[in-house]
């Protein structure tokens, strides 16, 4: 009798873990499945909320928790933690022996998880490759996971063509939809009663969500200049109720969330700062709110299933697929405000009922689990580089 896959799931952040819940059910539940979690990054920082806490509070078994995370604000401090992430990896792979490891998306440790499982030759399954988000060095890292990766799990046919344009061959890219679409669907929400408890705020006639992250890789301007611009530009709602979320662990996201926490202090009863709202609170809060603001991927991700406006700041989201929902903005206090105030209108908000998500409409997990436990790819074998006809690189030659 064929024994179980062990399959290591490697999760950083309460935004991934949020997303991997709906495939971590399937793989646990599955006979053909030993599943293995590693939590590490922002899970295992006091800083950061120690999130990993609600990765047992959802009934899953952590077998590492991997801390990374130097107490520090800069790209070496980034740097040097993505080194220890990788000797941290290497132990906890070899104690752990899995015949695949499973990563979503872009952030440092994720690529330090990815780079370890390719220089041990464990298999790797990457999900959410072949997007875009030009403002951001989880760009580049995002597309060298892709390079390293066995099988890939893409959430649009755009982003499928983008792994293969990248030299992947065409039987191991699958396009499975987002995985935010099935977290929406399977995660119970809070009432609203309970979660103006849970926040410590009373929601109002308008409400908005708030990230806001450092866009590591933009040129336009300094962060923190544009943290400024973004609470200036809330100061024109003075009736408006404002909830805000802490930043990933990016260099300068130490600053910003400084800045946010003192704005807090300012407006009491109107404002209020989670480091960590979970992902039920956080899909609880969209089911309320009228504007989601700032430049989290999840404005453009999950925002658009609750058919409400996403003010989509500066360029860290550059390059990415958008609903009709998104309306993109310089960092600038006025033209923020502007933007947010054409979300709240009654004419954008009608707009938007009948709109649909480019990210599928659920099944993503379910999709994932099978082909990962096919008997088809039960043995993965090292992949060719597709070659593209030049004419499909440059164009046809012109005459």
């Amino acid at each position: 009798m064929t024994r179980p896959l062990r399959i290591c799931v490697v999760s950083g952040t309460r935004a991934d873990f949020g997303l991997l819940q709906g495939l971590l059910h399937q793989l646990k539940n599955s006979p053909d499945a030993d599943l293995q979690i590693v939590a590490t990054g922002m899970h295992m920082s006091p800083e950061h909320g120690l999130t990993y806490r609600e990765i047992e509070a959802e009934g899953f078994a952590i077998d590492q928790k991997l801390e990374i995370l130097l107490s520090a604000d800069t790209g070496s401090g980034m740097a040097k933690s993505a080194g220890l992430a990788m000797i941290s990896f290497a132990d906890a792979y070899s104690a752990l022996q899995p015949d695949r490891i499973v990563v979503l998306g872009d952030r440092f440790e994720i690529l330090a998880a990815a780079s370890t499982a390719m220089l041990m030759r464990i298999p790797l399954a990457h999900i959410h490759g072949g997007e875009l988000s030009e403002g951001a060095v989880d760009d580049a890292i995002r597309h060298s996971i892709s390079k390293m990766a066995s099988l890939h799990f893409a959430a649009t046919e755009t982003y499928c063509q983008r792994l293969l344009q990248l030299g992947e061959p065409d039987d191991i890219v699958f396009n499975v939809g987002g995985l935010g679409v099935d977290a929406i669907k399977r995660t119970p929400l809070i009432d609203r009663q309970q979660l103006e408890a849970d926040l410590g705020l009373t929601f109002g006639k308008q409400n908005l969500l708030v990230t806001f992250h450092p866009a590591t890789a933009d040129e336009d301007g300094n962060p923190l200049v544009q943290c400024d611009a973004l609470l200036a530009a809330l100061d024109r709602f003075p009736e408006a109720r404002v909830i805000i979320t802490q930043p990933n662990a990016d260099a300068g996201a130490r600053e910003i969330a400084a800045r946010m926490r003192e704005y807090a202090q300012r407006h009491p009863g109107r404002v209020v700062v989670h480091t960590s709202l979970g992902f039920r609170r956080y899909l609880s809060c969209l089911a309320i709110v009228d504007v989601v603001v700032g430049n989290s991927s999840s404005g453009l991700l999950e925002v658009p299933t609750f058919k409400i406006g996403t003010v989509n700041i500066g360029s860290r989201q550059t390059g990415r697929l958008k609903a009709q929902n998104v309306i993109d903005t310089p960092a600038d206090s006025t033209t923020i405000a502007e933007a947010i105030r054409m979300a709240l209108s009654d004419q954008f908000r009608e707009g938007l009922k009948d709109m649909q998500s480019p990210y599928g409409d659920g099944g993503a997990s379910k999709k994932i689990a099978e082909i990962l436990l096919s008997p088809r790819f039960r043995t993965l074998k090292q992949k060719s580089f597709r070659n593209l006809p030049v004419t499909a690189i440059l164009g046809q030659p012109q005459g």
